[in-house]
């Protein structure tokens, strides 16, 4: 995906986080983490999904989910995993042609 427009934030310090996709940027921890294919490809499906979307209404719905699994899980880390979203990425996260054929709103297959 060439519109990725990398950017880092040294003081990204969220338990775990390690970089966040927000149309078009990649706000990362580290720059070379640009370098990490997996941790890449994991980024890629999110703006995928966001594309999808059309932008807004993913983060509406991320964020949604977000407090709803604070309810169920009480734990943040927790409640984060298991967004359909974070859930879809990071169990394609490893194959890396995963995003050649995916089908359209795949991440409702991740749906709770």
């Amino acid at each position: 995906m060439k519109f990725i427009i990398p950017i880092q934030f040294r003081f990204l310090n969220f338990h775990g986080i390690y970089g966040i996709a927000i149309f078009p940027f990649l706000i990362l921890k580290n720059k070379n983490l640009v370098y990490d294919k997996i941790f890449l490809n994991h980024e890629k499906i999110h703006f995928r999904q966001q594309l999808e979307m059309l932008i807004l209404p993913y983060y509406f719905i991320y964020f949604t989910e977000l407090v709803a699994n604070l309810f169920i899980y009480k734990n943040l880390e927790e409640a984060q995993l298991n967004i359909c979203f974070e859930r879809e990425a990071f169990e394609m996260q490893h194959d890396l042609d995963y995003l050649k054929n995916r089908k359209f709103w795949a991440f409702l297959d991740w749906w709770n």
